[in-house]
């Protein structure tokens, strides 16, 4: 194992992922909620090891020979984005209902109707894979930046730097998805749940329009 090209796909994978984005900010959010918080953790961490490895192999070739299609990812990417911080914005304004859900979480043996729709997985597994796949800040970052830089290692380094970035990511989604619950308590609030879906709305329309070109 090259330590040196682990610790640079380490480094710079640290580097991108600990902003919260709209992904990070939706695995906090069902971290704090309790909701299906394994399958989230297990499907956004599989997804960036096949971007992390698909763009270290040298799949980002392929993105400069078709950049009409990579724009128009992007502008459905940022169309989502803006659908999601509207949304949170939205929630801020009437944050009740995140405190119930907070509740309910905290007894699914409720019997009660927003206990019953947290159990349902389909949902909060196909809402996790747009949260990823249609975020263009997800390929930006794992796909075009960290692949181009592993693309700069020497060929037999390779390997390390996208294993030592795969597992920053890991540990990222680990960390942030089962660390949530423990500010379960402090989001039983409701001028919690303002501030943070206040700051998640606020955060992703802007990263939409700095985009947006």
């Amino acid at each position: 194992m090259d330590w040196l090209a682990f610790s640079h796909g380490a480094a710079l994978c640290a580097s991108l992922i600990v902003t919260i984005g709209a992904q990070n900010a939706y695995v906090l959010r069902q971290g704090i909620m309790r909701s299906h918080v394994g399958k989230i953790v297990l499907l956004c961490t599989l997804s960036d090891f096949i971007l992390i490895g698909a763009g270290v192999g040298g799949a980002s070739v392929l993105v400069e020979r078709y950049p009409v299609f990579v724009h128009m990812m992007l502008y459905v990417g940022l169309a989502y984005l803006a659908w999601f911080g509207i949304n949170a914005l939205r929630r801020a304004l009437r944050p009740g209902h995140a405190v119930l859900d907070v509740d309910a979480n905290s007894n699914r043996d409720s019997g009660t109707p927003a206990a019953a729709a947290a159990q349902r997985a389909l949902p909060i597994i196909l809402m996790t894979l747009a949260f990823t796949w249609l975020n263009p800040h997800v390929y930006l970052d794992t796909f075009l930046l960290i692949g181009t830089a592993g693309a700069r290692e020497p060929e037999g380094s390779r390997v390390a730097f996208a294993v030592g970035a795969m597992a920053v990511s890991a540990v990222w989604f680990v960390a942030l998805g089962f660390g949530g619950r423990a500010l379960a308590p402090l989001f039983r609030r409701a001028m919690a749940w303002r501030v943070l879906d206040g700051a998640i709305g606020g955060m992703v329309l802007l990263m939409a329009v700095t985009q947006f070109r």
